[in-house]
């Protein structure tokens, strides 16, 4: 797939902006821990993993801890549907992941940083490991980095085993300390016994990457661009019917309508917003904006035109989680199957709408009792598919005979 960030040089982008290698990281030293910590809080970042926990906050607390083992882990097990944006910043521009997870690991006293890799990402290890020897060649990992007296740190990379819970920070511990990806409970959360048992940082490979940017050119140049509540720009993972697919940066605040323009979108009928785990907007909608504070996403956009058929991109969706549900818990376990039992009667015309109604009482249920957030998000596109696209689900084209 074409790569079409290129085309977004444009007013607004920040992480494809011009970046030195390791120059991060020499102005985090001269600038100290207290200075790092201040314009990363100052700059309003959130997590772009799709959650939006401010990035401060995590880095503070873990900094403020006095356990002897701190740990920094980049989550680059990108295992949304719809989502590539990581694989292109960790193959085109690995420097700034890397050295985002250096600056981290500086300002929260880590010696160890871990990159968990998706496991079908397995093409890259190599050259990503030649990336991190030669970083190393640069004292820009190891011991005493580029002569500062006992900052050291490195970076492993762990690849995972193909399990998309393991998307989610605790379940993606659990995996590297060897054990089944499942979810833990929280409290207590990673800034507190995290990986081993110790305080640990995990960061999405896109917020990493945003931090070289924020530390080299400063707090209010990157909170310029995007909206006051989503600062800065977002990398989405455009794909489906549109004529540009492709990885794209654009301010927070571009609307939907923006974007279909830019990727070439026509006929659109609907657009999944957060990957099959977010919501699907339809047309009417498309002057919703992509921030926090309206249509929230960690970055997959799906467009489906006027020829998709909204119940089948739906059953395609509940297929996919009732796979992917770990089965711990009984809400995600159980509430995934019967969802997806309640499209396959609405396929066949056996429902009513009292039963249609009990799955979306289900659906709720699911996002409050779930342990983690694939039950709590897995509801989203039944609820939302089933609201905004009701005519064309329940017409009278031969479904619903007993839809009394």
């Amino acid at each position: 797939m074409e790569n079409n960030f290129k085309k977004t040089k444009r007013e607004g982008v920040v992480i494809f902006s011009p970046y030195e290698s390791g120059s991060s990281i020499k102005k985090a030293l001269e600038i100290g821990r207290e200075n790092i910590l201040f314009e990363v809080r100052e700059s309003k970042m959130k997590g772009r993993g799709g959650a939006g926990f401010p990035t401060a906050t995590k880095w503070m607390l873990v900094a403020a801890s006095r356990a002897d083992k701190k740990y920094m882990i980049c989550n680059a097990d990108e295992g949304e549907p719809g989502t590539f944006k990581d694989r292109v910043l960790l193959t085109e521009y690995p420097a700034l992941v890397f050295d985002g997870m250096v600056v981290g690991g500086y300002t929260i006293g880590s010696e160890i940083g871990i990159l968990y890799l998706r496991g079908e990402y397995i093409f890259m290890l190599e050259e990503l490991e030649d990336f991190l020897q030669s970083m190393r060649k640069q004292n820009l990992l190891g011991k005493n980095i580029l002569g500062k007296e006992g900052f050291n740190f490195d970076i492993a990379i762990r690849l995972g085993s193909g399990a998309y819970v393991c998307g989610e920070e605790t379940a993606l511990i659990e995996s590297l300390e060897g054990h089944r990806g499942e979810p833990r409970n929280r409290p207590p959360y990673p800034v507190n016994t995290g990986y081993m048992g110790y305080p640990t940082v995990v960061n999405n490979v896109e917020t990493l990457a945003s931090i070289p940017q924020i530390i080299t050119k400063g707090a209010d140049w990157f909170k310029a661009h995007g909206t006051d509540k989503s600062t800065g720009s977002k990398l989405f993972s455009v794909s489906g019917d549109c004529e540009k697919p492709g990885v794209y940066e654009l301010p927070w605040g571009t609307s939907l309508n923006e974007l279909v323009e830019i990727v070439g979108a026509t006929n659109t009928k609907a657009i999944q917003v957060g990957g099959a785990s977010g919501i699907c907007i339809p047309k009417s909608q498309f002057d919703r904006k992509l921030s926090y504070e309206d249509a929230s996403t960690g970055g997959s956009i799906m467009i489906f035109n006027q020829s998709r058929k909204m119940l089948k991109v739906l059953k395609n969706f509940m297929e996919f989680f009732v796979e992917e549900s770990c089965g711990q818990c009984t809400p995600c376990r159980i509430g995934n199957i019967k969802l997806l039992e309640g499209v396959v009667k609405i396929e066949k015309g056996d429902y009513t709408f009292s039963y249609i109604n009990s799955l979306k009482d289900l659906s709720k249920t699911m996002q409050v009792a779930s342990k983690c957030g694939l039950g709590q998000s897995s509801p989203n596109p039944f609820i939302s598919i089933l609201e905004n696209f009701k005519d064309e689900i329940f017409s009278s084209n031969g479904n619903g005979a007993n839809h009394a």
